[in-house]
């Protein structure tokens, strides 16, 4: 299934009228509406508020997993009909999971809608699994974590920094899942984990494009509206992070690794948790320190001293309990890993010392504001725009309001977020290098 995109979560043109329309249906579910009229087509989602980080310990991996049996089939369509139903009525389906959530969603004209929205809540709560389906599909993942996990040394560091950044809170644990919870997990997980969380009330419906909100709630209604509410679906408390108090290093050596890279995580506040126009600030200190070939580091390690190939990274707030500042840096031919990190180190103490310039702060702002208005051309950008900051807890308004406050950030507050959170003792640094003698 396809991995999980950063989507802006808002519209970059201003307006006083909300863009997206909300209703209730009386089974808790929520649905928003997003009307656009330039093509008769939709985009429709369905996002439950569960992901890998509400998993039973022991069993990483069941919301991805049950994410693919999800495509199995109900009494009304048969197994491994439900996608092929789609493409038959001219439309794209598929489904991704993340640490807080798990979408479904399809592409089709606007005259098919009716009949996924059909199929989409059929398969909330009637869906069928046989043993041997669940032990083939099993097999799928877990040759899926080999390829993307096991054979890349890249994704193996990545996936051991996580764990290391959060060192209580269940973020540390891979969305795939660890490779011997997976080989392990059976069709009674997936059913406990479905009726768990798999109700109308534990989940958000979005729809784009060529609809108009009260036909969307008609449809809505006479679909899911006839699923009953289950009142253990919420999920439970997580785990708190303690502070952190002493900086974490991985160094991995790898024979398949080629150029020597370097790494670099910060944990901070996501958008829900974060402070007034601090998550905007933190969007804006990543652009300027490591977004692209305008960026502090890019200009200093690569263009300046060349002590690297590429740099890049950036703020990620799209989340439920916490973000992450991530930088990368690939070294240039015959320079230590410690002397780029060393270089880095100095680049990054010294926006938080000094600051960032009136025209580093405004160039940021602009390519942010000009990629939403590129995104908001997409209807499934739009869809996913409002319902990863809705399943996160953001309102419509928060959601839409996001380039006023952007507009609002100075240059002291991109300071200040860098005096708090790129932090060194909480930071965690991965190495990745090959053996002696074999870099490329």
């Amino acid at each position: 299934m396809t991995t999980m995109p950063k989507i802006a979560p808002s519209s970059a043109v201003p307006s006083t009228t909300p863009r997206a329309v909300e209703f209730r249906l009386d089974n808790g579910m929520t649905v928003v509406v997003v009307p656009d009229h330039r093509a008769p087509v939709v985009h429709h989602m369905v996002w439950y508020r569960v992901g890998s980080s509400d998993e039973v310990p022991g069993k990483t991996g069941i919301a991805h997993f049950l994410e693919h049996l999800m495509f199995k089939g109900t009494e009304k369509i048969g197994p491994g009909q439900f996608s092929k139903i789609i493409a038959r009525n001219g439309g794209q389906d598929n489904a991704f999971t993340s640490n807080d959530s798990t979408a479904y969603f399809q592409a089709v004209a606007k005259d098919r809608l009716e009949l996924v929205m059909d199929m989409e809540a059929d398969r909330m709560v009637n869906l069928k699994l046989e043993k041997s389906q669940v032990e083939t599909e099993r097999n799928v993942i877990l040759e899926e974590r080999r390829s993307r996990i096991e054979n890349d040394p890249a994704a193996q560091l990545d996936e051991q920094m996580h764990a290391a950044l959060y060192v209580n809170h269940p973020y540390r644990m891979p969305v795939i899942g660890w490779f011997h919870e997976v080989a392990a997990l059976s069709r009674e997980d997936a059913f406990a984990y479905y009726h768990r969380y798999y109700a109308p009330n534990n989940a958000i419906l979005v729809v784009a494009g060529d609809v108009e909100p009260d036909d969307v709630l008609r449809l809505a209604k006479a679909t899911y509206g006839k699923v009953p509410a289950n009142a253990a679906s919420l999920r439970n408390p997580r785990p708190v992070e303690p502070p952190a108090v002493a900086p974490r290093r991985i160094e991995m050596v790898d024979e398949r690794a080629g150029q020597a890279t370097i790494s670099r995580d910060y944990p901070a506040p996501c958008y829900p948790r974060a402070k007034p126009r601090e998550a905007e600030a933190l969007d804006l200190l990543g652009k300027i320190l490591a977004g692209g070939p305008t960026s502090r580091l890019y200009k200093a390690l690569v263009v300046d001293q060349k002590l690297a190939s590429s740099i890049d990274g950036g703020y990620s707030g799209e989340a439920l309990d916490s973000g992450r500042i991530g930088l990368h840096g690939v070294a240039s031919d015959g320079v230590p890993l410690a002397d780029l990190e060393k270089a880095m180190d100095k680049v990054i103490d010294g926006i938080a010392v000094n600051g960032v310039s009136a025209n580093e702060l405004e160039l940021a702002r602009n390519q942010y504001l000009a990629s939403y208005i590129y995104e908001s051309d997409g209807i499934g950008a739009l869809a996913r725009r409002y319902g990863w900051g809705m399943v996160n807890g953001q309102t419509i308004a928060d959601i839409e309001d996001w380039p006023n406050r952007l507009r609002t950030v100075t240059a002291e507050d991109v300071r200040v977020a860098a005096v708090n959170y790129l932090v060194s003792k909480a930071s965690v640094t991965g190495w990745l290098q090959p053996p002696a003698g074999l870099a490329s």
